[in-house]
């Protein structure tokens, strides 16, 4: 046996809030990686009621990668969101038309902060929320409640509106080494034979998984 299969929506019998949510999002420009849930007791399988401002003419892609646990009411900002700040005003006049379509502008007069990239094995507490464009490293951890407006290095815990660093997870050494391991990458078998290592804290002993 080698854990819980990824192609479950629901791995857990019994336990519907919990949800594999690769196995629900149908939108190509939102990318999930195995293992990663989505944990709401409403329903945890319509996780693309969460990301935000999603328009498919802007293009941008939501990335999430493999073993990250997405708490309830985490929100995804995306760049459809974002209104033009280079006038003196940011209303949206040429959307509502009937004359007012003349100051209408090419897409590329629009702040685009590029696609926001969650790493593997980064935890994200209860309804965080994330700004477009963001990238958050491998095994970082965001507070509850936080805005996530600039990039998160891996390993680090963030917290607070707008999120600040509130701690690295370990030292600079052990994540450049953690880093190089990647243990998110191996075959499913090879995890499962070493979790023991992948949940403790020594790394010469992960270091050393065959």
């Amino acid at each position: 046996m080698y854990g819980a299969d990824p192609q479950n929506k629901h791995p857990m019998a019994g336990f519907p809030q919990i949800c594999f949510i690769k196995n629900t999002v149908t939108n190509p420009n939102i990318i999930i990686g195995d293992y990663t849930y989505y944990d709401d007791p409403e329903d945890s399988e319509n996780f693309e009621r969460n990301v935000l401002y999603h328009f498919p003419f802007v293009g941008d892609q939501l990335i999430i990668g493999k073993f990250c646990a997405l708490a309830r009411g985490v929100k995804f900002i995306m760049n459809g969101a974002n209104h033009k700040m280079n006038g003196f005003s940011t209303y949206p006049f040429e959307i509502f038309g009937n004359g007012w379509e003349t100051v209408r502008s090419p897409p590329e007069a629009y702040p685009y902060k590029g696609n926001t990239v969650i790493g593997h094995d980064v935890w994200i507490g209860y309804e965080a929320v994330i700004m477009p464009g963001v990238k958050i490293g491998h095994g970082a951890i965001v507070a509850a409640k936080s805005v996530v407006v600039r990039d998160v290095p891996p390993y680090a815990i963030v917290g607070g509106n707008p999120a600040q660093v509130i701690r690295q997870r370990f030292s600079d050494e052990i994540i450049e080494a953690l880093l190089a391991i990647a243990w998110w990458n191996w075959d499913i078998a090879k995890i499962t034979r070493h979790l023991d290592k992948i949940t403790a804290a020594d790394l010469a002993a992960l270091q050393d998984c065959d």
